[in-house]
């Protein structure tokens, strides 16, 4: 399929597909601020509270037909990603606005910013825009999704704001909690209009401004608490994404090496975790030792995507109402085929806790020939949850299995039998 033609500022297309994937897309570049995509679901104009607005700390909307997936890093460049089931969408929901924000810096800096729309189910493309004259922009909406007598469209809208993402939340009625006050307290002023309680709380239904902060870890500040992140509560939610760089396959098959890709990469998330009681255990694929949310361990592996490259990744989730019960976890991840080593992916890692600021980071370059790497290290302060980007890739010894290299750089001490899934 060839590059299609980019829609003009104020043009708009139907959208007969059921379903569609927002692609929002740039070119990353030294210096060049990070980007974001978010959706507004707008009644007359406005959302109609907090919950309307999907975004990297509160990624599904409770009718559950918008989701924000995530980054990935390809060879073309990096994508945010919202899906969109447009039959979920809720009658009243006149309007879907999808935005861009940038983070450290202004769109002038951005080079090759889009969006794009696709069949979520065929893959094709359905409407691209192209962002041509941004300048001192900090947020973008970059195209909208609305109803026209029974059908749905897309329109390519091109309007900047200089106030980032809190003006653009805050222009379609969103009440932002300011990162630099954030605190754990309630607010004195109720929220627009609570969603009613339920047994299992969404992030949609807590009644606290929404937190536009998120924490990037780095080799130079790689620890966070969860409680300074409003992270005390409900459920964590830990995803690993992974992208094969495409330019290494290219490189390897010129060479006539064998690649080290072979077909589908199938990367398992683990978790070491010792509880106060003093036991001792590993949540992983291999033996369907799967973990459980309301019993101990309180951490439980949500199934084995052997895909990753085309579906949200691996996804782990920790009972933070439990936490007091966990002495600390190691969050790791092993290769089990389709790779020899990280050397050849991009992985990023996203923590991300009901009621805080997401945490993410990346792995970086992996320069050893390593099966198994440390992702995140978690440890009971005895008042708080501390976050540590460990992103350390371990080299088993010959004979020895990739978990069992964790447990010794960890110091677990676990008696190990071999496994399969």
């Amino acid at each position: 399929m060839g590059a299609s033609m980019s829609m003009l500022k104020g043009a708009n297309l139907p959208v007969a597909a059921p379903a569609v994937r927002v692609e929002l897309g740039w070119r990353s570049a030294p210096g060049a601020p990070d980007v974001d995509a978010s959706a507004l679901l707008l009644v007359s104009g406005k959302v109609r509270s907090d919950a309307d607005f999907v975004f990297y700390n509160q990624p599904s909307h409770a009718s559950g037909a918008v989701h924000h997936e995530g980054k990935r890093t390809g060879a073309d460049g990096v994508t945010d990603t919202l899906t969109v089931d447009l039959g979920r969408v809720e009658p009243a929901v006149e309007r879907i606005v999808l935005a861009a924000s940038a983070d450290g810096g202004g769109f002038g800096q951005v080079r090759g910013l889009h969006v794009r729309v696709l069949d979520a189910a065929a893959g094709t493309e359905i409407a691209r825009y192209d962002s041509q004259d941004a300048t001192v922009e900090t947020a973008f909406v970059l195209g909208e999704l609305y109803r026209r007598q029974g059908s749905w469209k897309f329109r390519a809208v091109g309007q900047g704001y200089s106030s980032g993402l809190a003006g653009l939340a805050t222009d379609f009625g969103i009440s932002v909690d300011e990162p630099r006050h954030a605190t754990a307290a309630a607010p004195a002023v109720p929220a627009v209009s609570p969603a009613p309680a339920s047994a299992t709380a969404t992030p949609a239904s807590a009644p606290t401004p929404v937190r536009l902060s998120k924490v990037t870890l780095t080799k130079d500040a790689p620890t966070v608490s969860l409680a300074k992140q409003g992270g005390t509560s409900g459920t964590m939610r830990v995803n690993l994404n992974w992208q094969v760089r495409k330019q290494f396959k290219g490189w390897a098959a010129k060479l006539g090496r064998a690649v080290a890709v072979q077909g589908d990469l199938d990367l398992d998330l683990c978790a070491l975790y010792e509880l106060t009681d003093g036991r001792k255990g590993v949540v992983q694929a291999l033996g369907n030792a799967f973990g459980a949310l309301g019993q101990p361990p309180y951490i439980h592996l949500d199934g084995d995507d052997r895909t990753g490259a085309v579906s949200s990744g691996e996804n782990l989730t920790i009972n933070l109402d439990h936490k007091d019960r966990l002495r600390r976890v190691v969050i790791f991840v092993t290769i089990y085929e389709g790779a020899r080593s990280f050397a050849d992916l991009d992985a990023t890692v996203t923590l991300q806790p009901q009621h805080g600021a997401a945490i993410d980071f990346s792995l970086g370059e992996c320069t050893v020939p390593s099966t198994v790497c440390s992702l995140a290290l978690i440890t009971n302060t005895g008042s708080d949850l501390v976050v540590q980007r460990e992103a350390r890739f371990l080299v088993p010894e010959r004979g020895v299995s990739p978990q069992r290299t964790v447990d010794y750089a960890y110091g677990w001490g676990m008696n190990w039998t071999p496994g399969r899934k």
